[in-house]
C-alpha cells in the first residue's frame, strides 16, 4: 500500500542513510563537491552516475527537499527554486518560445499577471487571459491553439475555483501543457497531476514551509520536462539555498497537521464572516454559495487555510480594521502557522494600479485572510471585537469616503 500524504510529508526524501547515522537531513553548505579520481568526476558531471557537482545545479540538502515534494505530489521529477516567483518565471521561460501562445486567467497573484501583461510579451509570445469562472471561454481560447495553459486554483486572492479536469482536457486537445500553482491548495488538499495538469508548483515560502521564515520555490511533473525546466534554472542561477530548503523540509514534517487544522478554521470564520452585517461578500470555496463550490468538492478533499472578505465602507474601513486584529500579522505573506491579514493593495497585487486590479475583479474593500493555526473561538472573538469597532467608526468612514 502507498503511504498517505500525512507519512509522505515526514518521511518523504528523508531515508538517507545520512552523514554520521543522522536521523535528520544535513544542512550542505558547500558550494562544490570533491573527487579525487577525474574519471568519477567526469561520470557525475555527465550524470551517468549520482552524485553532486556545484550547488548552484544540485545539493543533497536541497535535493532531499525536492524529493518531499515530488513524493507529495505524486511526480516524476521536481526541481525547486529560490523562490515561488523563481519557479513561475522559470517554467514559463523554459517552456515558451517567441511566437508561442500562452492561455491563462485574469485573476492570477499578481507577480504571475505582470509576467503576462509586461515580461512575456517583450519576448513576442502572445498572451490571452480568459474571465477565471468562464470555462468555456477558457476552452475556446484554448482550442484556437496554445503551447501552454496556465491555471491558478484556488486563485489568489479572490479564491475562484477552476475546473482542472476539463481545462486539462480541452488543453491536451490542442497538444498545450498544462501548469497549475497549487500554492493555495497545497498536495494535502488537491492532487493536480492526478486531475490531468502536466506540471504543478508551489511558492514554497507559504504553505509548504509553513514557518514565514524560508524563501523557496518548486515545480514538479515528468522527468523529461522537468529536465528541460531544471536546465534553464542551472543556467539563470535561481538555485535554492540548502539552508532555506532544510527550514522548508522542517516544516514539511507538520504539512499535513497544519493544513487539516486551517482548513477547519478557515471555513468555520467564513461562515461566521457570511453572516455578519458588517461583510458584504466571503470568498470560501468552502461555502456552499461559492459559485464553483460543486467543483471545489469534486476535485479538492479540503477547502484550505485562505479565505477573503469585503467590509462596508471600501479600503478606509480597510485601513480602520485590520489594526485592531490582536491574533494576525499585518503582512505580505500566507500560509504560516500565524494568521496573516492583508489587502491585495499591499499583498498579492501591490505590482498593479487600482485599475488594474478592479479589471482583474479584485475590489480595494478586499481582505485577504490566511488563517493559522491557533484556536478558531480566538480568531472569530478576535474578529467579532475589531468588526464591532468598524460599526462604531462607520459613520466617519462614510463620511471621509464622500469627501
Amino acid at each position: 500500500m502507498d503511504p498517505k500524504p500525512g507519512t509522505l510529508a515526514v518521511w518523504g526524501g528523508e531515508q538517507g542513510p545520512f552523514w554520521e547515522q543522522a536521523t535528520q537531513v544535513p544542512v550542505v553548505h558547500s558550494v562544490s563537491f570533491g573527487y579525487l579520481d577525474v574519471d568519477d568526476w567526469l561520470d557525475v558531471a555527465k550524470g551517468q552516475e549520482p552524485g553532486h557537482i556545484y550547488s548552484r545545479n544540485t545539493n543533497p540538502t536541497v535535493q532531499a527537499f525536492e524529493e518531499k515534494v515530488r513524493c507529495l505530489e505524486g511526480a516524476e521529477a521536481a526541481t525547486s527554486f529560490a523562490s515561488g516567483m523563481a519557479a513561475i518565471s522559470n517554467t514559463l521561460f523554459a517552456l515558451l518560445a517567441p511566437g508561442d501562445r500562452v492561455v491563462s486567467v485574469k485573476d492570477c497573484y499578481g507577480g504571475t499577471s505582470q509576467l503576462f501583461l509586461d515580461f512575456l510579451p517583450k519576448f513576442q509570445i502572445d498572451v490571452t487571459l480568459c474571465e477565471t469562472d468562464d470555462f468555456e471561454a477558457i476552452e475556446a481560447a484554448v482550442a484556437s491553439g496554445c503551447q501552454v495553459l496556465y491555471l491558478e486554483s484556488p486563485t489568489n486572492p479572490t479564491l475562484k475555483v477552476v475546473d482542472l479536469a476539463r481545462l486539462a482536457e480541452a488543453a491536451h486537445a490542442v497538444g498545450a501543457q498544462v501548469v497549475v500553482d497549487n500554492t493555495f491548495a497545497t498536495p494535502i488538499n488537491q492532487q493536480p497531476l492526478d486531475l490531468g495538469a502536466d506540471l504543478v508548483l508551489h511558492s514554497a515560502t507559504k504553505f509548504l514551509g509553513g514557518h514565514a521564515d524560508a524563501l523557496g520555490g518548486v515545480v514538479c511533473g515528468g522527468a523529461e520536462v522537468i529536465g528541460r525546466i531544471y536546465h534553464f534554472r542551472e543556467i539563470t542561477g535561481a538555485a535554492l539555498d540548502p539552508n532555506a530548503a532544510y527550514l522548508l523540509l522542517r516544516g514539511m514534517k507538520t504539512l499535513h497537521l497544519r493544513v487539516r487544522q486551517q482548513n477547519e478554521s478557515a471555513l468555520r470564520i467564513a461562515r461566521y464572516l457570511d453572516d455578519h452585517p458588517a461583510v458584504t461578500h466571503v470568498f470560501y470555496p468552502g461555502l456552499e454559495t461559492h459559485p464553483h463550490h460543486d467543483v471545489a468538492r469534486r476535485q479538492m478533499s479540503g477547502f484550505g487555510g485562505v479565505l477573503s472578505f469585503q467590509v462596508q465602507g471600501g479600503f478606509e474601513a480597510v485601513r480602520a480594521l485590520l489594526p485592531r486584529l490582536r491574533f494576525a500579522h499585518r503582512a505580505a505573506n500566507l500560509g504560516a502557522v500565524e494568521t496573516v491579514v492583508g489587502p491585495p493593495a499591499t499583498t498579492s497585487h501591490v505590482e498593479c494600479s487600482p485599475e488594474e486590479r478592479a479589471a482583474m475583479g479584485i475590489p480595494e474593500s478586499l481582505i485577504r485572510y490566511s488563517t493559522g493555526i491557533e484556536d478558531p473561538d480566538d480568531l472569530i472573538d478576535d474578529l467579532e471585537q475589531a468588526l464591532a469597532h468598524l460599526a462604531v467608526l462607520q459613520p466617519q468612514i462614510n463620511a471621509d469616503g464622500h469627501r
